[in-house]
């Protein structure tokens, strides 16, 4: 296949390259902003790239506080001739938010939402408002704001009114551009302007009144009377046109909406202080029918039928998109809610009460049955609906990286046509793919024409980077063979920029053109994107050169290539790690909202530090370890982020070998050394218990381990294993027996008879710390009729070295583990372990480690939680029967390696009001809490939902949770004393 385009450079051939001046144009911002200046190697990495395919390393950050700052910092770039680009999420998938320029991050400080005015349902926000608070805040009066992406979450409303975004429901209420009132602009050359609706008379008002307003208002009314054929004529005219810049809002007839016409220009023109939103009523009652096709074209085909509905919602999701989901193990129970089929269509009705939505449902329904004999329809409600909108919101991430088949880019990735033309749109796009030999699934806003795809593009070598290339103007060509636009909702950027001169002509890109110099002459605000675009295949992220560092590690990173660079390649941008109002990722960022502290930030430093281009000293870079040093490894991301990023893994990478040939601080000897301490104290633990508590040695204890002085060092106990060993009248110490098994089967129970056996793990927080612990689950599983085995030698799986890095000895443990385990494994004896962060190493970390060692495999498969092993191994097991209210923290390894399915099943059972928390990460994650430099982000996430939860709690309110740092963290600042799952299942009623 012979291509017309040649390879141009990659970003790698420009990352040395330096904005002359840059120190001094650091310096003076630093001297006249209240907010933050970073200009340092790190911060220009994690703003490097976007969720697109480009990388541009920026001159520097601001994070302003305030309006002023905003103003302050343009004066100074335009001192200094730079450029600059304003950011809100970095969610964007064109390219728009990355550039050679001072990067102005507003999402951290300039949030705030204005009050609702009923008067003309209109809200005012600052450009870092996140949506999903400005939807909350609408909603206490029933208001909504109509465009909804699936970034609701973290995405901010300056970007939305960037790209012109849409989402689910711009059916119902249109896209950004159709709600928006007001914009208040600084212009870089320091012009402070608020545009929206301009009568003729105001228009001829502000050219009469001369200046720079007047000279705008006359190069806009210029470009109306010059292009309106043009835009008539060359604007197609569908619901999905996100392409080019507005001009449509200038025409003759209109408003002339002067806001709306700079919505979608990706801040090329000016830059936005604040917004005022127009609000539209939100149906307070949904019902959502989806409807199964035999394939993806053939529901494309039906949507105008069902458009003929008063639908609030139409999406689209084919079958490639659910398989990608079950290869990453992800939505597995919801993905059985879908109706037979391998295209989907997702209807959504609302109205003011739920019996009138479910009949408009209801009649749909029906209707779908009379189109033909093979679809089928399926109605849900609450819960259920909530589940199959997740299958549609996880389609980016999800098909961004899928295992075995790699990742999946942006590029062709929102095109939209007229809904009439959808069908054939997506036959020909297919019939294109083939013939490029390219896959991706096809999901979007199939009730707005608008399509997104990311395909299997090769973006690092010369031949399929202009294959690449060639592809994307074919799939132009036949987007605009029907009638439809190049992007639909996630703009132009860089990656669509290069093709509008074939979507419109010569005469309306030099409308454009003209439209962007009215506002910004001197070409300083986001340049290059839109107009006078890179090309698609320019500043590649990879590119023809990308040849990153691949050194030797621990984790064998077996679905990455064995490659740490290809792991942290998986984050492609899509920012879920940056959401704060809900599940566990990413903690530390939602303590600190540092991109530095997100789960794509620290991705982005491990990805950059692999290109040894812009961060020097590979493993010993001292702002990636500390980038790292906040993430608590809660392991959330491996489940929560849609490409299953695994910081966790990644940080204990860095740690081993940042620490490699070096003296460690102490903590990591006395923490990551825990259970060798902790076996010495069991001995004599009220002796050690007193010591620790002395105050002069407490106080020289913690300034030595770094410990903050508000924590308390928890008890040691006699160890379960040692006392329940003395009950069973062995008389012998387990440590001194020679060539034995490393379980000892209790002398009370036969050893042949139909009991099952199970071998009951002691891990060293409850042997240790909390053996109340172990012996609930003992009598439990005895109770429940299994024949019990317990450990006869101290073990260990080595769950804290991993916080530090220490992956030698944590080898060494899981070695003598899998030696000492070795009949149980032979036998498929059943392994329950207690606390969550130990069955994780089991479940996870230990196939990681030792990827060739069969018994590790064996040892996964076999390694279950309590309530997982009653729910397998018991189905007849009946828990005690209670009264009143349960309270249950997840652990984060609980949630992210396994679920809390069963222990919600068995908690139920008891008869009792269960509540499980939506609190995520506790914030004591081991030895993290208890540091000196974490304490307050340790705080700030325990008192997120889970303190104020337990402290509002009645006082016979039985609060569960299962890890023992999660435990500390609430006894340590509350008077509740929680209990593990085990405890609960062996309380005995009278």
């Amino acid at each position: 296949m012979s291509s017309a385009f040649t390879i141009l450079p990659s970003s790698h051939a420009r990352a040395h390259d330096t904005f002359p001046g840059a120190d001094s144009l650091a310096s003076e911002l630093s001297a006249v902003i209240r907010g933050e200046v970073r200009f340092d190697a790190a911060s220009r990495a994690l703003y490097a790239t976007d969720a697109s395919n480009y990388r541009h390393i920026p001159i520097g950050l601001v994070i302003p506080r305030d309006e002023a700052d905003v103003i302050a910092t343009v004066a100074v770039c335009r001192k200094h001739d730079a450029p600059i680009l304003t950011r809100g999420a970095g969610t964007s998938l064109a390219g728009q938010a990355c550039n050679a320029a001072v990067v102005l991050d507003f999402s951290k400080y300039m949030n705030a939402i204005g009050e609702v005015d009923l008067a003309n349902n209109t809200m005012r926000v600052q450009p870092g408002a996140i949506l999903d608070r400005v939807r909350e805040k609408a909603e206490l009066h029933n208001l909504t704001f109509a465009p909804d992406p699936a970034t609701h979450s973290r995405c901010t409303l300056g970007g939305m009114i960037g790209n012109n975004s849409c989402g689910v429901h711009a059916l119902m209420g249109g896209k950004t551009v159709d709600n928006i009132v007001a914009l208040d602009l600084l212009l870089y050359d320091g012009t402070h302007i608020t545009v929206g609706p301009t009568t003729e008379a105001e228009i001829a008002a502000h050219i009469a009144g001369g200046g720079r307003t007047g000279r705008i208002y006359a190069e806009l009314n210029r470009i109306r009377d010059t292009y309106s054929e043009y835009v008539l004529t060359k604007f197609p005219r569908i619901p999905r046109r996100v392409s080019g810049f507005n001009l449509d809002e200038l025409l003759p007839g209109s408003d002339f909406n002067v806001a709306r016409a700079l919505v979608g220009s990706e801040g090329t023109c000016a830059i936005i202080l604040s917004a005022t939103l127009q609000l539209v009523r939100s149906p307070q009652f949904r019902t959502l029918v989806g409807v199964g096709f035999e394939d993806i074209f053939i529901a494309a085909d039906f949507v105008p039928q069902l458009l003929t509905h008063p639908l609030i919602g139409l999406e689209g999701v084919d079958g490639l998109l659910l398989e990608a989901l079950r290869r990453k193990q992800k939505s597995l129970s919801s993905l059985e809610l879908l109706p037979p089929g391998e295209g989907f269509l997702l209807c959504e009705f609302g109205a003011d009460s739920q019996a009138s939505s479910d009949a408009l449902a209801a009649a749909f329904a029906q209707f779908v049955t009379t189109l033909a004999t093979n679809v089928s329809p399926r109605i849900y409600t609450g819960a259920e609906a909530k589940r199959v909108w997740h299958i549609r919101e996880s389609a980016l991430g999800a098909t961004a990286f899928v295992p075995g088949k790699g990742t999946g880019w942006e590029g062709w990735e929102d095109a939209a046509v007229d809904p009439a033309q959808l069908g054939s749109y997506l036959r020909a796009i297919k019939a294109l793919m083939d013939e490029f030999g390219y896959q991706s699934p096809m999901y979007g806003h199939f009730g707005q024409g608008c399509v997104h795809m990311r395909h299997n593009f090769d973006l690092e070598t010369a031949p399929g980077i202009l294959k690449f290339r060639e592809f994307m103007d074919r799939a132009c060509d036949i987007a605009l063979a029907h009638g439809g636009s190049i992007s639909g909702e996630h703009g132009d950027g860089q990656a669509r920029g290069a093709l509008l001169p074939k979507m419109f002509g010569p005469e309306l890109m030099q409308a454009f053109r003209d439209f962007k110099r009215a506002w910004d002459p001197d070409n300083k605000l986001n340049p290059n994107k839109l107009i006078d675009a890179h090309e698609p295949h320019e500043d590649l992220r990879l590119g023809a050169d990308y040849n990153p560092w691949k050194p030797a590690t621990h984790f064998a990173f077996a679905e990455d290539n064995g490659s740490l660079a290809s792991a942290a390649l998986r984050c492609v941008g899509v920012g879920a790690c940056r959401k704060t109002d809900a599940g566990t990722m990413c903690p530390s960022f939602m303590a600190t909202g540092e991109e530095l502290h997100s789960t794509r930030g620290r991705a982005h430093l491990l990805w950059e530090l692999m290109q040894g281009e812009v961060l020097p000293n590979q493993w010993r870079n001292e702002q990636v370890k500390e980038s790292l040093d906040l993430c608590l490894a809660c392991k959330a991301c491996k489940s929560e982020c849609p490409v299953s990023v695994d910081m966790a893994t990644y940080k204990a990478e860095f740690l081993s070998h940042h620490y490699e040939g070096r003296l460690r601080p102490l903590a990591h000897y006395a923490f990551g050394r825990i259970d060798v301490w902790a076996r010495i104290a069991s001995h004599f633990p009220t002796l050690v218990n007193a010591i620790n508590a002395a105050p002069g040695i407490s106080q020289l204890a913690k300034s030595l381990l770094h410990i903050h002085p508000n924590r308390t060092l928890p008890k040691f106990a006699r160890a379960f294993s040692r006392t329940h060993e003395k009950a069973s009248h062995s008389g012998i110490d387990s440590s001194s027996r020679p060539e034995r098994s490393a379980v000892e089967r209790p002398p009370h129970l036969p050893s042949s008879g139909s009991a099952q056996n199970v071998f009951l793990w002691a891990d060293t927080f409850n042997n240790y710390f909390h053996p109340n612990t172990m012996q609930a689950a003992h009598e439990v599983l005895t109770s429940a009729g299994f024949a019990v085995q317990l450990p006869t030698k101290h073990l260990c799986c080595g769950r804290p070295l991993y916080d530090f890095g220490l992956l030698d000895t944590a080898k060494q443990y899981l070695l003598k583990v899998l030696d000492a385990l070795a009949p149980q494994l032979a036998a498929g004896t059943p392994i329950v372990v207690l606390e969550p962060s130990c069955a994780s190493v089991f479940r996870d970390e230990i196939c990681n480690l030792l990827p060739n060692d069969p018994r590790a495999a064996k040892l996964c498969d076999q390694t279950l939680l309590l309530s997982e092993f009653l729910v397998k191994y018991a189905p007849n097991y009946t828990p005690p029967q209670l009264s009143g209210d349960i309270i249950v923290h997840g652990h984060c390894h609980h949630r992210a390696t396994m679920s809390m399915d069963d222990e919600m099943t068995l908690l139920r059972a008891t008869g009792a009001n269960v509540t499980l928390l939506d609190s995520g990460c506790c914030g004591m994650a081991g030895p993290f809490g208890f540091e000196q430099d974490k304490y307050e982000v340790s705080q700030t996430l325990g008192e997120r939902v889970l303190l104020p939860a337990v402290r509002a709690a009645s006082s016979g309110t039985i609060i569960v949770s299962d890890g023992f740092s999660c435990s500390e963290q609430i006894t340590q600042n509350t008077a509740a004393r929680p209990l593990h799952l085990a405890e609960v299942l062996a309380i005995k009623k009278p």
